[in-house]
């Protein structure tokens, strides 16, 4: 059975989420299979790949595939000595370094939830992040859904007077925005320091196929040259806008499933769950190749 990517769920999800059979990818890959999920990538921007029983080295392996893996460094507040996965690997999972769900109060849990909130996965960097793979280890029956939402169809359905509007703008994106959003403000010297925040345009343009999205995300926490309030009401209207359910896909997680998508055109955020459950989840990002503004004058 030779690969093939078939558009997920009803034409009302906006077809952005293809689901991908005829392949292995635990396996070796042939430069014309990377070929077709790399344009599957371009046409739908979310995969979906159902059975794919992964260790850490197998989904490195085929996340190299596709570009750089990102340092991981920086994106979270979780210590060298904590860590419980190896180098390239980020861990999404609710476990402490001893593989047992993070007590209730743990500040590195309160920390990570704000992945509930819809973002783009480093945004917060200068150079951000290009396709997250994200691997299903332990999976739970109700709850921790990921949404997906399309920013190019949101884009599309803007009227021409917004559209003039956003074009040249530009945004401070952080993770000190993100987590003070949930009243997350307890943050070291040292971790406010390295979550400076970064400049990045609220509308990019995908390099392969030409189609404008917006570039959204809860890390946005001001405009470059607005008023702050103004800012943060015009970003929740536009973010209100991205996620109406006309513009989304939720996926409901099953053991050994594999989603991969593409960040500079979607955004996503992970649902409530019962985390004194397991949910093992891990997830490999793919490097960025250039910024989206110029960070001299950031």
């Amino acid at each position: 059975m030779s690969l093939r990517i078939s558009n997920l769920g009803p034409a009302d999800h906006g077809g952005f989420v293809g689901e991908v059979d005829g392949i292995d990818i635990t396996e070796p890959l042939a430069a014309v299979q990377v070929a077709a999920l790399e344009a599957g990538m371009d046409r739908y921007a979310v995969l979906v790949f159902h059975g794919q029983d992964f260790t850490d080295q197998e989904q490195m392996r085929f996340s190299q595939y596709f570009g750089a893996l990102e340092n991981t460094t920086g994106g979270n507040i979780t210590k060298p000595e904590e860590r419980r996965l190896p180098a390239g690997m980020a861990d999404v999972s609710n476990l402490d370094q001893s593989h047992k769900p993070y007590a209730r109060d743990d500040r590195r849990r309160m920390f990570n939830l704000g992945n509930q909130l819809w973002h783009s996965d480093s945004s917060f960097r200068a150079i951000p992040a290009k396709y997250s793979i994200l691997s299903g280890r332990i999976t739970v029956d109700e709850g921790g859904n990921t949404e997906f939402a399309d920013m190019r169809a949101a884009y599309d359905a803007l009227d021409a007077r917004t559209k003039a509007e956003i074009e040249e703008l530009v945004c401070e994106h952080s993770l000190i925005y993100s987590r003070g959003t949930l009243g997350f403000t307890d943050l070291t010297e040292q971790e406010r320091a390295m979550f400076t925040p970064v400049r990045q345009r609220l509308v990019r343009t995908h390099p392969v196929t030409g189609r404008k999205s917006l570039y959204l995300s809860s890390h946005a926490g001001t405009i470059i040259g607005w008023p702050m309030p103004e800012a943060r009401a015009f970003l929740r209207d536009l973010n209100e806008h991205a996620t109406n359910p006309r513009f989304t896909y939720a996926h409901r997680w099953r053991q050994h499933d594999l989603v991969m998508w593409d960040n500079r055109t979607t955004m996503h955020r992970v649902r409530r769950f019962d985390d004194t459950r397991v949910r093992d989840m891990r997830r490999t990002t793919i490097a960025g190749d250039a910024p989206t503004v110029a960070q001299e004058a950031a």
